[in-house]
């Protein structure tokens, strides 16, 4: 079959996720920079410039509603098509068959939240060049220069893409070779439907950065992805209008010092109030909101000309109600927290963030993780992104 000519029609986006999961259980919902694994496919989709409708189908209620919050139409999957044994292309054929005449797509694009790091720009270049007509198929991949081995059937191996027998071959003359990463396949509808299966016709092997081929299967592989997340996610600025930080463990070490009389001193960073002072020049509002009642936290705020809430049992709530009460929008806002009662408050902003030495169940859920740890310039640097971020808006 040959490429067929350019085509101008509508571009869907499918991205499977069953809750079922034998490594990771309900995986597509495990959190990786912040946001879970279905929400972050979502994203790279809208991100696009070519695709048209997101859906989301799956079998479990609690992914389809993350769905529709990242963007997408969520589509319940019916049981039949819902088992382990159940392809991805009948998902996608499921999706396409509920959409409105009007929305037929023309080109499908099959996105796998399995992989964290889905590129868009080179999700735009696959579906280009399918549109072209220049491929049948896309999907991406990363050039791989490994040497791979295979049992011979006795007690030895053999090379598969090189001959062992032969002078080794340095990297740069051997013959390319792509990996799939499985991230996204773009491909024709109508080929689908006549085929039932994504390869068809002439492919082509859409090349992402090596860094974003990581799939997710196995609990070990969800920690590396939340490693990387700190790496590939870090923006250059943040566009919030609001800065909350947590006080012990933030603006301090999570250490206190303490003389015979029972008073407490803490250790703070100077460069954190320079920070502070910048995001308030920049137009920034800011809250300290902190578990410990104790005169240091309120010193320290008037200090740096930052309201406190202070002695909150219940942080998350006081958050909410602040928020409504300065009308901001909780998407437009950064939390740093770095302990497991800062989950609450990290779970209703759209930045939550975590110091660099922050519980792991933080470290988990943060969208972005801060290389100064509490008390050694986080919230500095927390400022200067935001303050960075003001100014682009202004500019």
């Amino acid at each position: 079959m040959t490429a067929q000519a350019f085509s101008s029609g509508r571009v869907l986006a499918v991205v499977p996720a069953r809750g079922g999961s034998v490594g990771v259980p309900l995986k597509n919902l495990e959190p990786v920079g912040g946001r879970s694994l279905v929400a972050r496919a979502v994203e790279a989709c809208l991100a696009t410039a070519r695709i048209d409708d997101v859906v989301v189908s799956s079998d479990h209620p609690r992914i389809l509603e993350a769905g529709r919050r990242a963007g997408a139409r969520p589509l319940e999957r019916p049981a039949e098509l819902s088992g382990s044994q159940a392809t991805s292309e009948s998902a996608v054929l499921h999706a396409i068959d509920q959409l409105p005449p009007a929305l037929a797509p023309e080109i499908v694009v099959l996105v796998q939240c399995t992989s964290p790091f889905i590129d868009s720009a080179a999700l735009d270049e696959a579906i280009a060049t399918v549109a072209s007509g220049r491929a049948d198929t896309a999907f991406s991949a990363i050039d791989n220069h490994a040497f791979l081995w295979r049992p011979d059937g006795t007690q030895s191996v053999v090379g598969v893409n090189h001959d062992s027998s032969a002078a080794r071959q340095r990297r740069q003359d051997r013959d390319p070779e792509f990996r799939e990463t499985g991230a996204f396949y773009v491909m024709r509808v109508a080929n689908l439907r006549a085929h039932g299966r994504r390869f068809v016709g002439r492919l082509h092997a859409q090349l992402v950065p090596e860094l974003h081929a990581l799939e997710i299967d196995t609990p070990a592989d969800l920690a590396v992805a939340r490693a990387l997340a700190s790496v590939i996610d870090r923006p250059a600025a943040l566009d919030v209008d609001a800065v909350v930080t947590d006080f012990d463990g933030v603006h301090t070490d999570d250490s206190a010092y303490v003389d015979q009389t029972g008073t407490e001193t803490v250790r703070v960073s100077r460069s954190d109030g320079m920070g502070v002072k910048l995001a308030r020049e920049a137009g920034l509002r800011l809250l300290i909101l902190s578990t410990e009642e104790n005169p240091v936290v309120a010193a320290r705020a008037t200090k740096l000309k930052v309201p406190v809430l202070q002695g909150i049992a219940d942080k998350a709530q006081a958050l909410k109600e602040w928020l409504a009460a300065e009308n901001l929008d909780p998407a437009r806002v950064a939390y740093v927290g770095n302990d497991v009662n800062d989950l609450g408050c990290l779970d209703l902003v759209g930045w939550p963030v975590a110091v660099a030495d922050a519980h792991p169940k933080v470290l988990g859920v943060a969208r972005l993780v801060l290389s100064r740890r509490g008390g050694d310039g986080a919230v500095r640097e927390l400022c200067d992104l935001a303050v960075t971020g003001a100014g682009r808006r202004e500019a």
